[in-house]
């Protein structure tokens, strides 16, 4: 699952890259992402944070951008960030 999380960050790093946007997968990872003003020091103004199976099913398409912020099972602070653009990352194969 590290494995998984980890990849599918660096892949969402190179087709959103940019650093306005912190997404957080604990205990795997962190990328910043998607285009804008640049964040330095301390906790970034947009965020998102997730476990590693939503973010998994999130990257493959069996869980909609929407619908896991309306169960809470992702959360996501600041006005840019909404991933829907980037995901799903790959297809499922189901």
């Amino acid at each position: 699952m590290a494995t998984a999380v980890r990849y599918s960050l660096e892949e969402l790093g190179l087709v959103a890259p940019g650093r306005s946007v912190e997404v957080r997968v604990p205990p795997y990872g962190a990328v910043q992402v998607i285009a804008g003003q640049v964040h330095r020091r301390g906790t970034p103004p947009n965020v998102v944070e997730m476990s590693a199976d939503v973010w998994l099913a999130l990257v493959v398409g069996d869980l909609a951008w929407d619908d896991a912020l309306s169960s809470g099972t992702v959360s996501a602070s600041g006005g840019r960030s909404d991933l829907t653009p980037y995901l799903p990352l790959m297809r499922s194969s189901r």
